[in-house]
């Protein structure tokens, strides 16, 4: 079939051409059925082909082959009886658009991909920022959770610390009571606190310039026999939990 220009359903210009396959299965009808019956098969191609064309878009036409060719089919089908033909298949072979429609039909194709691009990449980047924001909030949650257990266990060091150094006190009072009441014990007590005493004042006068002494050096005594009263009490109480 030679090409020809159909309209389609939203007024755009579609140039068609096509093939048609025919049987004669009867000689006499088609010799005296019609004066010519490939004309006759022809030209009912082409208006059949016009009005299916018309009756779609050109987006749908361009994507209906098989259904245009059906309802050609049927229709040549359904006539050539009465000429001795018999349509076997009819075949669009091409379908045209006009160079300004090919044109345009190009510049969506392409503004099409680069919409895809964009979304694409928009949802890349999108997807990157999530990435980095959970990562950050991870790390955040890590670092608090370190900071945590080191406040922990720097609270549980101390608190140990402190307990081990209240119980050497303790030990350590416990045995200088303890060695006050052996024979000589209050004679060395009071000794080594006179001597402590002295060393203070000693260390002070190392420090600075100036020397701080007790207005009434029988301050030396009394602060021997108040350590003595602390020490007398340490022993009483270890006596009593004996």
């Amino acid at each position: 079939m030679a090409e020809q220009v159909c309209i389609t359903k939203d007024n755009t210009q579609l140039a068609v051409d096509g093939l048609i396959y025919y049987q004669v299965t009867d000689p006499r009808l088609a010799s005296y059925g019609t004066s010519d019956y490939i004309t006759a098969i022809t030209q009912l191609a082409q208006t059949t082909l016009r009005s299916e064309v018309g009756k779609m878009e050109l987006d749908q036409s361009l994507q209906s082959r098989e259904e245009i060719n059906r309802q050609v089919v049927s229709v040549l089908d359904e006539a050539g009886r009465s000429w001795g033909v018999k349509v076997l298949r009819y075949e669009v072979k091409n379908l045209t658009p006009p160079e300004a429609i090919l044109r345009a039909m190009q510049q969506q194709i392409t503004a099409e991909r680069e919409k895809r691009a964009l979304i694409a990449k928009s949802e890349g980047e999108k997807q990157q920022q999530i990435n980095v924001a959970d990562g950050a909030r991870q790390a955040a949650i890590l670092n608090s959770e370190g900071e945590k257990q080191a406040a922990v266990n720097r609270a549980q060091g101390e608190a140990t610390a402190l307990r081990l150094v209240a119980e050497a006190t303790a030990a350590a009072v416990s045995a200088v009571a303890a060695a006050i009441g052996h024979e000589g014990g209050l004679q060395a007590a009071n000794l080594k606190v006179a001597e402590l005493y002295i060393q203070a004042f000693a260390n002070l006068a190392k420090a600075g310039t100036t020397l701080i002494v007790p207005t009434n050096l029988s301050d030396v005594s009394s602060v021997i026999a108040s350590a003595m009263t602390v020490l007398d009490r340490t022993r009483a109480g270890g006596q009593k939990a004996v």
